[in-house]
């Protein structure tokens, strides 16, 4: 039942503009990049910050907005004799691997007719995990906002606020706290901080992935040793794994209780 439930939905999203135009974004930019920029290494590296800012802000949006649209279709076939298990991963498989799909073509078709080296190759294979990752995270954000809130408007501001929160606010908070207690030794708490935010998380690992460790200082040296170990590469890709599996269960577990 839940490829049958996944199958219409990738059929429904896949004809939708907006994951071509989504897709199209990527391949357009990742180009344009190389035309200007020519090195593979550095078009990951400029891609870096864009994905970091646009996957979390498109993946809530879009996620939030399906699962609203989507409400009366939900809504009938709950009517029928179908598990609500089988309907909530039909539904978020139907779109998380679309906004997955779609981003991972639009920067990896580049990398193939450009003909980017080993060296380009890991670092593209890199971005397109960070990205693919965050995406399916913001995606359970999303459908845990929507199916909380009845109220489209309530919903969505919600998943705007929590949005910038992570993209912006908390590194306002980190440098605040850096600067409030600048004469103790921060380095640890601060690397615990950025492990419960997923978009430092994936932004530190790219930096040492792209060997820019050097650009944020002593914190950056830190980071390096830390996570250039086996431990700290463990515990990194844990706390990933973490932020794929707590948003997406408590979404899930809404959705068994929701009275639709």
């Amino acid at each position: 039942m839940i490829a049958k439930i996944l199958k219409y939905q990738l059929r429904d999203v896949m004809r939708s503009k907006w994951i071509v135009a989504y897709a199209l974004f990527f391949l357009v930019l990742t180009d344009v990049l190389f035309r200007f920029g020519g090195d593979g290494v550095r078009v990951a590296t400029s891609m870096m910050n864009v994905i970091l800012i646009v996957i979390p802000l498109a993946s809530i949006i879009l996620g939030a907005f399906y699962l609203y649209n989507t409400r009366e279709y939900i809504e009938m076939l709950l009517c029928h004799p179908i598990k609500r298990h089988q309907l909530f991963w039909g539904l978020f498989l139907g779109l998380g691997f679309p906004l997955v799909a779609a981003f991972s073509a639009g920067v990896i078709i580049p990398f193939i007719y450009n003909g980017a080296g080993p060296e380009a190759w890991i670092a593209a294979l890199m971005l397109t995990f960070t990205g693919s990752t965050l995406t399916v995270i913001f995606v359970g954000i999303s459908y845990y906002l929507a199916l909380r809130f009845d109220d489209r408007i309530k919903g969505l501001g919600l998943a705007l606020i929590i949005c910038l929160f992570f993209t912006i606010i908390y590194d306002g908070i980190i440098l605040f706290v850096i600067y409030m207690f600048s004469s103790y030794p921060l380095e640890k708490p601060v690397m615990v901080l950025s492990l419960l935010n997923p978009i430092d998380l994936g932004r530190i690992l790219l930096l040492l992935q792209f060997d820019l460790s050097a650009l944020m200082g002593l914190t950056g040296a830190v980071f390096r040793d830390f996570f250039g170990t086996a431990m700290g590469m463990i515990i990194a890709l844990v706390s990933l794994l973490l932020w794929l599996v707590v948003p997406v269960t408590v979404g899930f577990r809404r959705f068994l209780l929701k009275d639709f």
